[in-house]
């Protein structure tokens, strides 16, 4: 039996509305939103409170700067790594992190694992 992805879809945008009732961002510690689509990783920090984006990246803007890692999950380690280094330079260390209602698993944790280990604290 398939799953429908409608369905997928849905819970996923469910949890993440639960999710945003409780996790926001400040100026001092600002949220750190993924997006995960099939293909692609994608990451902003965000200023709830300020209602505007701080810094993002993904690993498509990493491929047109010439780094293009072959599996995903290393394109999602070296986002984490990039926006660590993109927060650490304007003066960010701590940050919320939103994994947008997906599992605490494959990409969306080396995406973390990248930029705990590039500086940034959760």
């Amino acid at each position: 039996m398939l799953l429908d992805v409608s369905f997928k879809k849905e819970g996923r945008k469910k949890r993440h509305r639960s999710l945003r009732k409780r996790v926001e961002g400040t100026a001092e510690r600002p949220r750190l939103a993924v997006f995960r689509s099939t293909r692609h990783i994608y990451a902003q920090v965000i200023d709830d409170q300020q209602k505007r984006t701080l810094t993002a990246t993904s690993d498509k803007a990493l491929a047109k700067e010439g780094e293009k890692p072959s599996d995903k999950k290393t394109r999602a380690k070296s986002v984490g790594a990039a926006i660590a280094k993109q927060c650490l330079e304007k003066g960010i260390d701590k940050v919320v992190f939103d994994r947008a209602g997906y599992k605490y698993h494959g990409r969306v944790s080396a995406l973390a694992d990248g930029a705990r280990e590039a500086g940034l604290k959760f």
